[in-house]
């Protein structure tokens, strides 16, 4: 196809053509991506509350197809980051839930859409992190945080019927990763939707975290307050860990290019 050709079409598409620029402004397609996360995860928390394994399953396919979709505009740094996190997370799951019982979901098992589900908060959190509200508001959403999960911890401490030694816990690592951590703005973001979202399924039912750890030493509130302070360690080891995914994955792609182009 000439370039005259697709010059010709383009009026034909124009609105087409209009909407994939405007997804390309990277403020956009920042709000596509929260926008998209904190709708789809909701959902699926809704739609699973008593449903079967099976429907699991199906949600957790949806999970998938959403995330590897978002990602496609994503840069590679991006894209191993959130490989990275979810292969964290998932190691995490599988050893605090059916194992350790740190927390016990509704079927006993770890959900098919909890892995990608991890992938997409991790991106949402860093969507809103480089957002242009986040930037140009840094100062500001970084006590907001601060203030919030203070009282939020203290409450869970002090003053809740379920003392929450954990959450006060997690919420130092918080602090800590605003104070020390590569983004404070995406630590900041993930505040938000972590939070929000171990509400959000505690009062479903999808989950529910057990009064104490394993040793019975360390009180849990359900959710732990600071919760999302676990996800600065998941950034953590994603910051470490994607630029030598990367690297592997070049290096396994290397030889396969030159082969083909010997062979062309």
């Amino acid at each position: 196809m000439t370039a005259q050709t697709v010059a010709e079409r383009r009026p034909a598409n124009r609105w087409w053509w209009a909407c994939g620029r405007d997804l390309a402004r990277p403020g956009l397609w920042d709000a596509v991506v929260a926008g998209a996360t904190l709708t789809w995860v909701p959902l699926v928390l809704l739609l699973d509350r008593g449903s079967s394994l099976w429907f699991q399953r199906l949600l957790g396919v949806g999970t998938w197809v959403l995330l590897l979709a978002l990602l496609r505009r994503e840069t590679p740094l991006v894209r191993a980051q959130v490989a990275v996190v979810i292969a964290f997370a998932t190691v995490v799951e599988y050893t605090c839930s059916p194992l350790l019982e740190v927390y016990v979901y509704r079927l006993g098992n770890v959900p098919a859409f909890v892995p990608p589900g991890h992938g997409l908060v991790y991106l949402c959190a860093l969507s809103l992190g480089r957002s242009a509200l986040f930037r140009e508001q840094r100062n500001r959403i970084v006590v907001a945080t601060v203030v919030a999960g203070a009282a939020y911890a203290a409450w869970g401490l002090l003053l809740s019927p379920r003392r929450d030694v954990l959450g006060a816990f997690w919420f130092l690592c918080l602090l800590g990763f605003l104070r020390w951590g590569r983004s404070a703005s995406l630590y900041a973001g993930a505040f938000v939707i972590v939070t929000y979202l171990e509400l959000l399924g505690t009062w479903l039912g999808t989950w529910r975290w057990q009064e104490t750890d394993p040793t019975g030493l360390i009180a849990i509130g359900n959710p732990p307050s600071g919760a999302a302070g676990g996800y600065g360690w998941f950034d953590l080891a994603a910051t470490l860990a994607a630029p030598s995914l990367l690297l592997v994955v070049r290096r396994v792609r290397t030889p396969r290019t030159a082969e083909e182009g010997a062979r062309e």
